[in-house]
């Protein structure tokens, strides 16, 4: 099979590697975080804060710091970092809260946010996955719906003064 074949849309498992996060892959994560922000987000959060939020949360001392206290995993094909997840670390009932999961615009909808997903429940032994995410990001609420996530609330929190409408869905893997 060459690599980067697609089967039926997918990307061949064969050429798609995850693992840990690594302190080399920093400046990938960054590029990965503001463009599927940017991608994401235009029109939901203004710009500006985007960068704002993106330049405190993806800093290398902070990158630095979630790769030693959290499970950070990367996603690449041949060798190219184009998406990552962040789940927390595994808490005393079994599960983890998924802080991200980020692809390339030009990665999504090939398998890889499931594989990435796949990770939570099988490497981290996790019995229920939670994570947060904005109301008007419907492509990720269709994408975590279909994966077996469930909406339990919903609230507002602020963003550098903006609002963010946001869902709290929950994963209850073995029901």
């Amino acid at each position: 099979m060459k690599k980067n074949e697609e089967i039926n849309g997918k990307v061949s498992r064969m050429d798609l590697t995850i693992r840990k996060m690594k302190r080399k892959d920093i400046p990938a994560i960054q590029d990965i975080a503001k463009i599927s922000w940017n991608s994401t987000y235009t029109g939901i959060i203004p710009s500006q804060i985007q960068e704002s939020f993106l330049n405190q949360a993806y800093s290398v001392k902070m990158l630095k710091k979630q790769r030693r206290n959290s499970n950070f995993y990367v996603a690449l094909i041949n060798q190219e970092l184009i998406g990552f997840a962040n789940y927390s670390q595994v808490y005393s009932d079994d599960s983890v809260h998924l802080h991200a999961i980020y692809l390339h615009p030009e990665y999504q909808g090939k398998g890889i946010g499931s594989a990435l997903l796949e990770i939570g429940s099988d490497q981290l032994a996790a019995e229920k996955i939670s994570l947060h995410v904005e109301r008007q990001n419907i492509k990720a609420i269709q994408f975590y719906k279909r994966k077996g996530f469930y909406k339990i609330s919903e609230f507002d929190d602020e963003l550098e003064g903006h609002t963010i409408h946001t869902i709290r869905m929950v994963w209850n893997i073995h029901e």
